[in-house]
């Protein structure tokens, strides 16, 4: 697959390269190219596996990115083991449609799109399909309920907005999700250091093809453990059925605990052998109580996307108190230390067993 757009007047080309080896972390190494404008080469992408190279869904995760920006060039090597991208200007635009693979969900799709996207030069509205909850990635109700939300904090006062038009799950997906994403000029540097008593829980359970009663039974097994803290929970049933449904049965659930001071966090669960709806609702809200126990201001899902966020925010201080760092943000940090130069201190709080973590942003503005 290659791919070269006319180069815009302003395309942002400038910066060293970036050599990079192996295929972690793919869509966050692309976004920070994107966003400091600097060149980018991997090597090595799973080059001792049985299939070497970028998988269907890397490759349309490129395929994506360039549907948004303009002036950028893609090449990949014959056994799709090299890529070498070169950012260009972020446009956004309207009515685009993206096809996303089965083989992850539109969540691996749809949550470095927002990081993009809000520095586009004009609002991005898309039309996603696919699958729209997945195991391996975040599902759409987290992504419309939590991590669009977190984009808030930062100073982005328009809503970005996530329709559900048709739900689809694993294997065959099927699903439709209609998407809105507003533009700013620049991100305000935050202080989240806080995360308050917890008052509500709240959360969607949602069958498509089959049983309605799934999505009750898993309500009730959920209940059982939440309402042990607090009273006020309220668990959403949605079901999908025909062709609101998508192509393939299945079940699953979302939820969420907001606190005082306005954090939400989340979990989800999504069977992938074969369940008991009962097992999948305890298990999400034995999660959520975990996430919960350690005492962050941000999931571990979203620590990453935080990072991100703050390496961006203006040449102030940023702080932010999340439970235990995870590994995926572990290898974000370093990401933004090559691309953005912005070096995270990371100061362990024993008293609450939490981490602080705080940076000066890079100035990052969308001109």
């Amino acid at each position: 697959y290659r791919s070269s757009k006319a180069a815009g007047s302003d395309s942002k080309g400038s910066g060293e390269t970036v050599r990079l080896k192996g295929s972690k972390n793919f869509r966050y190494r692309i976004v920070s190219a994107m966003l400091s404008g600097r060149p980018i080469v991997i090597s090595d992408i799973r080059a001792e596996d049985e299939s070497p190279g970028i998988k269907d869904y890397e490759a349309s995760f490129l395929q994506m990115v360039d549907l948004v920006s303009s002036g950028s060039s893609i090449s990949i090597n014959e056994t799709g083991t090299k890529l070498r991208y070169k950012p260009g200007a972020i446009e956004g635009g309207f009515e685009l449609k993206h096809e996303c693979p089965t083989s992850r969900g539109i969540g691996y799709f749809l949550e470095p799109l927002l990081l993009i996207s809000i520095f586009g030069k004009k609002p991005t509205e898309i039309t996603l399909t696919g699958v729209t909850d997945s195991s391996k990635d975040l599902c759409i109700d987290t992504i419309r309920n939590v991590t669009a939300g977190l984009i808030r904090h930062f100073g982005v006062e328009e809503k970005v907005s996530i329709k559900v038009l048709v739900r689809g799950v694993a294997p065959k997906g099927g699903g439709k999700v209609s998407v809105w994403i507003p533009i700013i000029k620049a991100l305000k540097p935050v202080s989240l250091l806080e995360p308050g008593k917890i008052k509500r829980f709240r959360g969607t359970s949602y069958v498509c093809r089959c049983s309605p009663q799934f999505a009750n039974r898993m309500v009730t097994s959920a209940r059982g453990i939440l309402n042990r803290f607090i009273p006020d929970v309220y668990i959403h049933t949605d079901h999908c059925k025909g062709k609101a449904g998508g192509l393939s049965s299945g079940f699953g659930v979302s939820m969420t605990a907001e606190s005082i001071n306005g954090f939400v966090l989340s979990t989800q669960c999504i069977p992938t052998e074969s369940s008991m709806p009962e097992e999948v609702g305890e298990k999400c809200a034995k999660q959520l109580v975990e996430q919960i126990a350690q005492g962050g201001c941000v999931d571990s899902n979203h620590q990453g996307m935080m990072c991100v966020l703050m390496a961006l925010s203006p040449e102030d201080v940023s702080r932010l108190r999340i439970g235990k760092l995870s590994k995926p943000a572990i290898d974000i940090l370093r990401l933004l230390q090559t691309f953005f130069g912005v070096t995270f201190m990371i100061k362990p709080d024993n008293k609450t067993n939490t981490v602080l973590l705080s940076c000066v942003g890079a100035g990052f503005q969308n001109f």
